[in-house]
């Protein structure tokens, strides 16, 4: 469970929380709770997400549950600290997919007395670390990773698994494109794929013409 921070209030200062995982994890989930307690609390908040990130809706954060909250797509990190300078309390989803300014207009954020609440992926399909959520995750206050089931093992689940072939770093998708992995289930899936992709390498390539029977009765 979280707790807000209740420390010296004559000291009056934001803070960062940082939630973060893998897909289907419930990262969105967590987020839209804290900030509806926070709207419940009669504070001002706002939330914003990357204009890219519109498989839902073009206008809401909306988890894989359905679970919805009126939000404010930006282009650009710059245009949060812009439409969040009068704000108690600020959420960011799908962090990882803004611009390294996320970093600097977050704590800039903070700095002035506000709330930052942000989720996104911390590792990409290749298991790597996604965008800026490392700095992130390293300027925060609070940190909560959150992990989904594994489809293929039951156990907790870090990573997401990218079923197609598609290889751009940004790719939306939900269960058909994605599926949340185990750090053995995962390892395999990465393993079989370079092991495919080998295999239809090798048989692509393209094979000189075989001798005629009259070459092989000259040259013998």
């Amino acid at each position: 469970m979280f707790l807000e921070n209740t420390v010296n209030q004559e000291e009056q200062f934001g803070w960062i929380e940082v939630i973060c995982g893998s897909m289907f994890s419930g990262k969105t989930e967590e987020l839209i709770r804290r900030l509806k307690r926070a709207q419940f609390a009669k504070q001002k908040v706002e939330i914003f997400k990357p204009t890219v990130d519109n498989r839902y809706d073009d206008d809401k954060v909306v988890s894989h549950d359905a679970n919805e909250i009126r939000s404010t797509p930006v282009p650009a990190a710059a245009n949060i600290r812009i439409l969040a300078d009068d704000c108690d309390v600020v959420g960011i989803d799908e962090a990882q997919f803004f611009d390294d300014e996320i970093i600097s207009v977050c704590n800039d954020l903070a700095n002035k007395g506000i709330r930052v609440i942000v989720a996104g992926l911390d590792m990409d399909y290749k298991g790597n670390p996604f965008g800026p959520m490392p700095n992130l995750m390293a300027t925060a206050e609070y940190v909560t990773k959150v992990h989904a089931v594994c489809t293929r093992t039951g156990n907790l689940a870090q990573y997401s698994f990218r079923k197609s072939d598609d290889e751009n770093l940004v790719f939306l998708g939900q269960t058909g494109e994605y599926e949340p992995l185990s750090r053995a289930a995962y390892y395999h899936a990465m393993g079989m794929g370079k092991t495919k992709q080998k295999t239809s390498s090798s048989t692509s390539r393209v094979r000189g013409p075989r001798p005629s029977s009259r070459h092989r009765r000259d040259s013998s």
